[in-house]
């Protein structure tokens, strides 16, 4: 897909604010007499500035980054992180699992803390915007809390996850979803999980101590880009998250007979390609056929032997669904099955499943959701409650207390790309509803 002439200004535009972050500045000073006489608001340059610097840790010709979970540019851009959250006036600590968690007191120290973050890993060859936007629109909320002297009820823990591209890692840990068995899984960075925590300062032989117990936070707001077109194409400057959509996902096998290509009739074939083509289709129209905004894909598959001349006797292939509602991906799972079979009977083959994934649906806190309304709404901002189709720590975190999420607009729906984009004064906005939420969040009983 190419770039629309308004998305290569917006890319210069950003590139204009790193080259002049002095300008971006003044011209923000010059508005701030504005900015005071409504709700507090972040520096949106030296948000954008930062985000500009974190791509020298990863950043690739193509304009996108590639900073895997565990990898030597992941492990740098923490360094410069713990940086910026000292001159938030946090305390930053790695915790056992990988996390690296900015820590300030609150004036009440009988009340649990309030968490805010994101992470800095990407998928390899991804985009700028994917978990920076929300850990350093967290960090400027608490730089801005500091330089205002906002003193805070609670406590506040500005979160950096270890690994969420590849998994949540981090702050599954922290839930108590981690299993120890997936210490040993291969990373994108080459490294195993247990390597990667080793390897960020953490101690994989102590990953209970990372534990917490539900109820044991007042809450977490997690500010991400949308990865979607909706608000952009409806003219939305703030998505609220309804919630985050479970995934379940299997290894499929479908087995055959492998045979001579040239010397085997067509009407005595067991072909497990033909048998997975013919799934590959049908797993896209039962997934349509039921009213919703549920999704599933097929995004893997392999033939074995693999040879042009051969009938394929065996395939593997992956199927992944996904829902808010739990008992929707069950249904469409069974309904995939049943018509499996058919396609089995019809072309002499078997079909095997092997559970390879599973994320419940973990639904926002509705006060969590007001909040964030109230937030924007004071700033002017128009808002759509929508889900999230895509993972995020926050999923882990529902688990633990009161969970809220801010999405922004990605320009094209693009993300997971070096074309991935969202424009730098979205980005504030964003980062000002945050700050917003956090108060709200602070001040609420």
């Amino acid at each position: 897909m190419t770039s629309s002439p308004a998305h290569d200004i917006s890319r210069r535009a950003f590139g204009m604010t790193v080259l002049g972050t002095g300008l971006a500045s003044l011209a923000w000073t010059r508005t701030a007499s504005a900015r005071q006489a409504g709700p507090p608001r972040v520096d949106g340059a030296r948000i954008n500035a930062r985000m500009a610097e974190l791509r020298r840790y990863g950043g690739t010709p193509a304009g996108g980054t590639h900073r895997l979970g565990y990898s030597d540019e992941d492990k740098q851009a923490r360094v410069v992180v713990a940086g910026w959250m000292r001159e938030a006036g946090l305390e930053p600590v790695t915790d056992v699992a990988g996390n690296l968690i900015g820590r300030r007191a609150g004036t009440d120290a009988s009340l649990k803390p309030l968490l805010f973050g994101s992470h800095v890993d990407s998928v390899p060859d991804g985009g700028n915007y994917d978990g920076p936007v929300g850990l350093l629109a967290a960090i400027e909320v608490a730089h801005t809390l500091r330089t205002r002297g906002i003193a805070l009820r609670h406590p506040i823990e500005v979160t950096l996850w270890a690994n969420e591209e590849g998994g949540l890692s981090g702050s599954r840990a922290v839930s108590g979803q981690f299993e120890a068995s997936e210490l040993s899984r291969a990373t994108a960075s080459g490294k195993t999980v247990e390597e990667g925590i080793r390897f960020l300062g953490g101690d994989p032989r102590r990953l209970a101590e990372a534990r917490r117990a539900p109820g044991s936070i007042a809450g977490y707001l997690e500010l991400h880009i949308e990865q979607g077109g909706r608000l952009e194409a409806e003219r939305v400057d703030i998505g609220i998250v309804e919630g985050i959509v479970g995934i379940r996902r299997w290894d499929v096998t479908i087995t055959g007979f492998a045979n001579h290509a040239g010397a085997t009739p067509m009407d005595r074939r067991q072909d497990a390609m033909l048998a997975a083509a013919r799934f590959i289709d049908m797993v896209n129209r039962v997934v349509r056929a039921r009213p919703g905004r549920q999704v599933g894909t097929v995004g893997r598959i392999e033939a074995r032997p693999g040879a042009p001349n051969v009938i394929a006797g065996t395939v593997t292939c992956s199927l992944e669904l996904r829902d808010l509602d739990e008992g929707v991906t069950t249904a469409l799972f069974q309904d995939i099955s049943r018509e499996a079979v058919r396609i089995g009977e019809a072309t002499g083959t078997t079909f095997a499943y092997a559970d390879i994934h599973r994320t419940v649906p973990a639904p926002s806190d509705p006060q969590m959701r007001a909040l964030i309304e109230t937030s924007a709404k004071a700033l002017g901002l128009s808002t759509k409650v929508m889900p999230s189709g895509a993972g995020h720590d926050a999923q882990a975190m529902a688990r633990l207390g009161p969970m809220g999420m801010i999405f922004i607009p990605s320009v094209g729906g693009i993300s997971h790309s070096p074309k991935e984009f969202s424009h730098p004064e979205d980005i504030t906005r964003g980062a000002d509803v945050l700050l917003g939420a956090v108060l709200a969040a602070d001040a609420a009983r």
